[in-house]
């Protein structure tokens, strides 16, 4: 499923506000092959302060690693912060590969049978109505208590759930009763830019 620290919106929609093209798509997902190389090898990171345009403004961003179509980690960041969307890919790269509990670290011989995908996220809106939300096209962030989980947009789409169902699995994320959004839990919809190496023939 998604992750708490992770359709396809097309390439006109501009989901996440920042209007990504094929080739800033490839870029990113180039720095995130290259960032994970470096991490598992103990190598500089890339640099990103030469990126320039929409590589350049801040963004919120989740990086989820395949293997053999199995999920091997996925991390992101649910809004802009003081990165550039460079730079918040490759800090998702590699915390995707190290820092999900789930999963134990990625080797240094594991790396070229991941598959990388990136979602870019546009801005969180709140849901006064349960209807409001469009399987498909948006993710879900349930919130109370201070605990906030987080879905992205393909997880719904992939598990062929109904808006109840994915908002229940929203607040579970949250580690909050199913029904928390029913009882107080606030939940927040957005869209995404759904893009990965299996898009581009494995681009690297």
């Amino acid at each position: 499923m998604g992750v708490e620290p992770v359709v396809t919106a097309t390439e006109s929609s501009g989901a996440s506000g920042l209007r990504l093209g094929a080739d800033e798509k490839s870029r990113l997902l180039h720095l995130a092959r290259e960032a994970l190389e470096a991490a598992a090898h103990g190598l500089p990171l890339p640099a990103t302060a030469g990126e320039g345009g929409v590589l350049s403004r801040p963004g919120a961003a989740f990086v989820t690693l395949h293997s053999h179509g199995q999920l091997r980690g996925c991390i992101g960041c649910v809004e802009p912060g003081e990165w550039s969307l460079a730079e918040t890919v490759v800090r998702m790269a590699v915390a995707a590969s190290r820092s999900d509990p789930r999963f134990r670290r990625v080797a240094p011989g594991e790396i070229d049978g991941l598959d990388i995908e990136i979602s870019v996220l546009g801005p969180l809106v709140p849901v006064v109505e349960l209807g409001e939300v469009e399987i498909g096209r948006d993710g879900l962030v349930a919130e109370q208590a201070g605990r906030r989980g987080l879905l992205l947009p393909q997880v719904a789409t992939e598990w062929r759930w109904d808006r109840a169902t994915f908002a229940g699995h929203a607040c579970l994320k949250a580690g909050l009763a199913a029904d928390s959004w029913q009882r107080g839990a606030k939940l927040f919809r957005f869209e995404a830019e759904v893009f990965g190496e299996e898009d581009e023939g494995r681009a690297r």
